[in-house]
């Protein structure tokens, strides 16, 4: 016999909130993919919640362990129950398979836009603030907006290959994996990063070469696809939000942001020896330095600067609408 909670849909959590008194605000309730988007989807529901409505982030499943998109957006989804979950490609997918098509037509699954919440994590206009938060030094080091729009200019063809290969089924041969092999850096100097750009662009170039020669048929539809990014709102000076989340976070931001963290701490900790007046002083002062400062991968869990960004403008669109539409569902 199944258990009751596996029927549970939108319909039925909205005839629990009528029979709630009155004063008691109405209940969304909203899946997520994993225990680490539960406290990134709260942050941003909070702001959304009203005198009369709430919202409860729990997993997709409420009788096992289960996780993921797919079992998600299992649910029968309405005003009162709904999906969080990052786009990945299937935003870029434009409804070429069943998730992107249900991703990118169902009022009631609100998407990252960007590839997922480590993009957002990475956004270089905050990485700086997450810099030194990490290390209370606020010099600048490094313009990360001028990295990342460069950065994002050199991996741009590649990357409209890799949407081109899932839109045509051709993954297999050039999947997420291959891209991020391609994209990410082995050894970042951050006293020679154009040397390191340099690298970059020749390990896309001999990429692109490879597949102008695996697909030819190519030719014909590389160029409009690129022109439908672009026509999304997809730009060559922003790629590195669209990319998987965790190559751009392992391989290209924390490489990028651990010497810089290096380097700040060691000059803080320098400052503090150079204007102790005693040993005891330095101690308890470079103690209580190391006690307050804290890990890159903390900080970037803890940005917010990312709410400027245009996707997440268009996040909260949709939540906006969500919720005029379950305020004045009866």
């Amino acid at each position: 016999m199944k258990r009751l909670t596996q029927n549970i849909s939108s319909e039925w959590q909205q005839a629990a909130n009528m029979l709630r008194p009155k004063h008691v605000k109405k209940k969304i309730v909203a899946y997520v993919e994993s225990y680490d988007d539960i406290a990134f989807w709260r942050d941003i529901l909070d702001e959304f919640e009203t005198p009369d409505i709430r919202f409860e982030i729990m997993l997709p499943s409420r009788t096992t362990l289960g996780k993921g998109k797919k079992l998600a957006l299992t649910h029968d989804l309405g005003p009162y129950m709904i999906a969080c979950v990052d786009a990945d490609y299937d935003y870029l997918m434009k409804g070429a398979t069943p998730i992107s098509h249900q991703l990118c037509t169902s009022p009631y699954i609100l998407h990252t836009y960007v590839y997922a919440i480590e993009n957002y994590q990475c956004y270089a206009p905050g990485l700086h603030k997450s810099c030194t938060r990490a290390t209370l030094n606020d010099r600048t080091i490094i313009d990360f907006e001028a990295f990342f729009a460069e950065y994002s200019r050199i991996i741009w063809p590649l990357f409209v290959w890799s949407v081109w290969s899932y839109r045509h089924g051709r993954d297999c041969e050039f999947g997420i994996t291959n891209m991020a092999e391609t994209i990410t850096f082995h050894d970042l100097n951050i006293h020679n990063i154009a040397q390191s750009f340099e690298t970059l662009r020749h390990k896309v170039n001999k990429r692109i070469n490879r597949l102008h020669q695996r697909f030819p048929e190519g030719k014909k539809t590389y160029k409009p696809l690129m022109q439908e990014l672009l026509d999304m709102g997809i730009h060559p000076e922003d790629t590195y939000l669209y990319i998987q989340g965790h190559a751009l976070k392992d391989g290209v931001t924390i490489p990028l942001l651990t010497p810089v963290c290096t380097q700040l701490r060691r000059e803080r900790e320098r400052d503090i020896e150079r204007y102790a007046l005693h040993a005891t002083q330095f101690q308890n002062e470079l103690s209580s330095y190391r006690h307050s400062s804290i890990p890159i991968e903390i900080a970037l869990s803890k940005s917010t600067t990312y709410r400027k960004s245009a996707p997440f403008q268009a996040l909260k669109a949709d939540i906006t609408r969500l919720i005029t539409e379950s305020g004045t569902a009866k």
